[in-house]
Parts: structure tokens; sequence; C-alpha cells
């Protein structure tokens, strides 16, 4: 049986893969939902949804730095990769141990996509339909409300100790521009540092600290008030604007709650 990932990469079983090591968090969670628990071997330490898996798995390591020894030791029949969160040395470091399937995220098209790889990867028609069909008529009642909405220009951080903050060719980004929040930092790529000292942000109306990978808390929005003075400075859930997959059933019910914050 022939495969291609998202990179139109071939892969080859003479089986359905039956072993999985996930070293994505978000696809881990999409396994799960689909229900392949019993089919995942290992995962990453990051691998926080749903909680206790972590307990019942092997975890073998990050998503940026893995023990393949560990990996290797499990016998996978397929290592499920991304091309953002793993590195191409971790993704050719796995294809010696088993066929590596690579994902690549930029908008909720491309997650839909890989809901349908997966669904025949792994055999999961009818749950990866309903996932599917679930994002698709959330988003379609989140586009109906938000229709009326001005566009508001916002800054996005995911860390602290360089500033950083997502810029374009990011799936944060696509999901911010759904959002109506233009984003300030755009012209620049993927998650550069910023000099907030250099950087005259009095057109940024909202920022957003990102619950991940930094874990921004309620002091760091007073910190941020310094640099942005005319912009509200909210804590959102990261993982809602930047896990793809299954996470999306749940994403566009957070972003009506927060739109509803922002006029509170």
């Amino acid at each position: 049986m022939e495969y291609s990932d998202q990179l139109q990469r071939k892969l080859h079983f003479k089986d359905k893969p039956k072993r999985i090591v996930s070293l994505v968090p978000s696809l881990t969670e999409l396994l799960v939902d689909l229900g392949l628990e019993d089919k995942i071997v290992g995962v990453t330490k990051f691998c926080i949804n749903p909680k206790h898996l972590r307990k019942e798995k092997t975890v073998v390591g990050g998503t940026k730095q893995v023990h393949i020894y560990k990996i290797k030791a499990l016998n996978p029949d397929i290592i499920l990769c991304n091309k953002e969160e793993n590195t191409l040395a971790i993704v050719e470091s796995c294809e010696q141990i088993a066929q590596t399937h690579v994902s690549d995220i930029y908008t909720v098209e491309d997650c839909h996509e890989l809901i349908t790889m997966y669904a025949d990867l792994f055999d999961c028609s009818d749950k990866a339909k309903l996932i599917s069909d679930t994002i698709k008529q959330e988003q379609k009642d989140f586009e109906k409300f938000i229709s009326n909405k001005q566009s508001i220009q916002t800054a996005y951080f995911i860390w602290k100790n360089p500033w950083m903050v997502a810029g374009k060719d990011t799936f944060i980004n696509y999901l911010l521009s759904l959002n109506k929040f233009q984003n300030y930092y755009e012209n620049l790529d993927r998650y550069p540092e910023v000099d907030l000292d250099s950087n005259k942000n009095e057109n940024v109306e909202l920022v957003l600290l990102s619950s991940e990978p930094y874990p921004f808390k309620e002091i760091h929005k007073e910190e941020l008030k310094k640099y942005y003075s005319n912009a509200k400075v909210l804590l959102v859930d990261g993982e809602a604007f930047s896990w793809y997959g299954s996470r999306l059933t749940k994403a566009f019910k957070y972003f009506k709650k927060l739109h509803q914050e922002l006029v509170s």
C-alpha cells in the first residue's frame, strides 16, 4: 500500500500501521479523538492532552530533541512528525527506523487534508468525517459571528527573553486573520524576535500573550503595556491558536468568547 504525506513524500506499508509514535502534541490529541489511542506506543513530553497519556505511553523526548534509541525500541510501524514542530534531522533519523509521515499545516484546509490522510492510513473514516464536519460547521458559525466585526491591529507574542511574535507563513497568523486580528508583524517571517525599544507601537490595538510555548502570566501584561500604550493586553489560550487537528472543534467557540471579552 502506498500513501503520501503533506510534503508529497511516498510511504509504503504491507499492512495498515498499528504501532504509532507521535512527535506532535496536537496530532497526538487528534489520534486519540480518532479512536486510535490503543495504537499509540510513543509520545513526547509535550503531549499533554489527554492528560493520562504520558503515564501510559513511552515518552521519547520533546519535539526538538528526541531519544532515537527509545523510538527504535518501540518498533513502530509509523512515526508522525510535523515540518514546523520537528527538525529535519529528527525526520531523517526517524526514517531510518520506520515509515515517517510529515504534516505541513498553514490553514484549516490543510488540517482537513491531514485528517483525511489519517482516515485512510489508520482506517478510521467515520470518526475522521465527524471531526472534519464539526470543524467545518464551527468555522461557518464563527465566520457568521465575525462578519460584522472591525479589523484590529494585533501583536501575538509566543516568547520572552528574547521577545518573539508570530509572523507570516504560520498557522497562528492564519487563525489571527480568521479572527480579524490584523497581524502587526505580518511582514516578518515565521517567529521573529522583536526589539520593543526600537519599535513604535502606537498603532497596535491588541496584544495577545499566548499560554504556550512560553507560559505568559499576569505580570507580563503589565510589562508589555509599557511598550503598547494604546493596546489592550490579554492572556490567551495558545492551544486554540496553534493546535491543529481535533482541537479546532473547540477553538471557534473559544474565539467567540475572546471577542466578547474584548467588548466587555
